[in-house]
């Protein structure tokens, strides 16, 4: 049976050897080392609470226009696996705890990224710097919009958060400060994917 894990119209794909073996290896190391990078870009943060400022958004929105929707979504997957059995992979640590804590809405959140981002890359959109950026700019929102949901639901359980306006101290206290750098994040990992796609004419 034939390894489609990724398309030719990814990076990853472009580069994929003919060998369904060496395809299965390749997307598995791929995995493996995509979900270390999005560790290595959560410590890069701004330690602020209840959610700290990370290259996370940027690493997955690069990879998963870089490996395409399967590829992207199992990279954050195992990613979130690690962080759940404890490893500390995540901006301040690790384990259960973590993974339900304030940041899980956009912990979970990374899995729809990474797809929606992917599944745009799937349909061509490493070749378009404009429709790339549209795709993440849509995930990024919905990202946004999942963490901000969670920080709602348990608002009764922080004291970070002002009881008698709930939504709008969520907002201010844990989405509003990132929109910007969110958009510049995303920005960035358009044009990286799309440059790179854009020195590999032959492999297309």
């Amino acid at each position: 049976m034939a390894v489609t894990l990724t398309t030719p119209n990814t990076l990853l794909g472009a580069f994929q050897p003919k060998g369904e073996a060496a395809k299965l290896v390749i997307n598995m190391v791929t995995v493996v080392l995509g979900s270390l990078l999005i560790a290595l870009a959560a410590k890069v943060n701004v330690p602020v609470w209840p959610v700290p400022v990370t290259m996370q958004s940027f690493a997955i929105a690069g990879l998963a226009a870089a490996f395409g929707a399967c590829i992207g979504v199992a990279t954050v997957a195992l990613y979130l696996i690690e962080g759940a059995m404890g490893l500390p992979v995540f901006a301040t640590g690790g384990g259960l705890a973590y993974l339900v804590g304030p940041t899980s809405g956009f912990l979970l959140g990374f899995l729809v990224m990474a797809w929606m981002i992917g599944t745009a890359t799937d349909r061509g959109a490493s070749a378009r710097p404009l429709t790339l950026f549209g795709a993440m700019i849509a995930a990024e929102a919905v990202l946004l919009a999942l963490g901000f949901a969670w920080l709602v639901m348990m608002a009764g359980h922080a004291q970070w958060v002002d009881q008698t306006n709930v939504v709008v101290s969520a907002f201010a206290g844990a989405i509003q400060p990132f929109l910007i750098w969110d958009v510049l994040k995303m920005a960035l990992a358009a044009l990286t994917v799309t440059g790179l796609w854009a020195v590999l004419p032959s492999r297309r």
